[in-house]
């Protein structure tokens, strides 16, 4: 959480995105066990839904469901549903690369692994040094983003709702405002490194 509120300070416009495999595993720990595989399968409905509409519908049918018997589950289900929902403001090509860190935790991987074997990476400047040659390194098996074209669109604050470019600023939503896109302030926070 301390990398968001890094973001959150050097730009407070950026749309968080939770990520939905870490909310899939939290809720379902504070329900029983037997109840566990429902739980687990109803927040998948939520962010799997076509458009936002959709999604709230599921988000409040299991609310609903589960209130009464797992407040706990509700209430930690509930506490992120803007974040875990904010994909919606961004092209739909790219819900998939923005409802996971995956793509960010892989690249990381690799610094985190020769840096735990290495234990002592000598000072400060030979260590970014190696983790930003790591890193080099890893770029070079990336493949390239499904609708990167799109990437402009939104860097200039073009407005996306459920997944479609909106023509009319006016009709998009209050969320679809927070500009820039996550993959730019993680560029901008990589190069400011």
């Amino acid at each position: 959480m301390g990398f968001w509120k890094a973001i959150a300070k050097k730009w407070p416009e950026t749309a968080q995105q939770r990520w939905r495999v870490h909310k899939t595993a939290n809720v379902p720990n504070k329900v029983t066990k037997a109840v566990q595989p429902k739980v687990k399968a109803t927040p998948h409905e939520i962010w799997m839904a076509k458009t936002r509409k959709d999604s709230y519908k599921a988000f409040d049918s299991c609310v609903k469901r589960f209130e009464a018997n797992y407040p706990k589950a509700m209430d930690c289900l509930a506490k992120d549903k803007e974040s875990m929902l904010a994909f919606y403001d961004f092209p739909e090509v790219h819900w998939q690369y923005l409802r996971t860190t995956n793509s960010i935790e892989s690249v990381f991987a690799k610094v985190r692994l020769r840096t735990t074997k290495t234990k002592n990476c000598g000072n400060r400047t030979t260590t970014l040094a190696m983790a930003w040659k790591l890193m080099e390194t890893a770029q070079n098996k990336w493949r390239r983003l499904r609708g990167y074209n799109l990437l402009a669109d939104v860097v200039e604050g073009v407005k996306f709702r459920d997944g479609e470019r909106v023509e009319d600023p006016s009709q998009g939503t209050p969320e679809a405002a927070r500009t820039p896109d996550l993959t730019i302030a993680l560029a901008n926070v990589f190069v400011s490194v």
